[in-house]
């Protein structure tokens, strides 16, 4: 049986362009993208916390280190810059490869610097 998990997340990401003319997808920082397993034009799932759209894309690189987020193409009405959202990637593991499998969890703050990485998604208490 194949199973689809989460490979990849940027958590609380900021949005920090939203273009419209551009050829639709989503710009991330390259080393943002190495950190959460992320290659160029690699579907994405995206989550807007901010106003509750959700949509699929796929990544583009941006400048090593600039730590820019744009939204681009028709994406860019689902999203504005200071919007905080959850970039996801997913993949298809059967059962003896999810046993190994961790996927790769990178947590933001409004300025897209890393406050925290992980493999694991704690409990959620009651």
């Amino acid at each position: 049986m194949q199973l689809t998990m989460l490979k990849s997340k940027l958590h609380r990401a900021c949005v920090t362009h939203s273009e419209l003319e551009y050829e639709g997808s989503c710009a991330i920082d390259i080393a943002l993208m190495k950190m959460a397993n992320i290659r160029p034009y690699e579907q994405l799932h995206i989550y807007n916390v901010s106003n509750g759209e959700r949509f699929v894309t796929y990544a583009i690189e941006a400048e090593e280190n600039s730590r820019v987020i744009s939204i681009n193409g028709a994406a860019a009405h689902k999203a504005n810059p200071g919007d905080r959202i959850i970039i996801c990637t997913y993949a298809d593991f059967n059962e003896v490869e999810i046993d190994a499998f961790k996927p790769a969890l990178v947590y933001l703050d409004e300025q897209n610097h890393v406050t925290g990485t992980g493999e694991k998604i704690a409990v959620q208490a009651a």
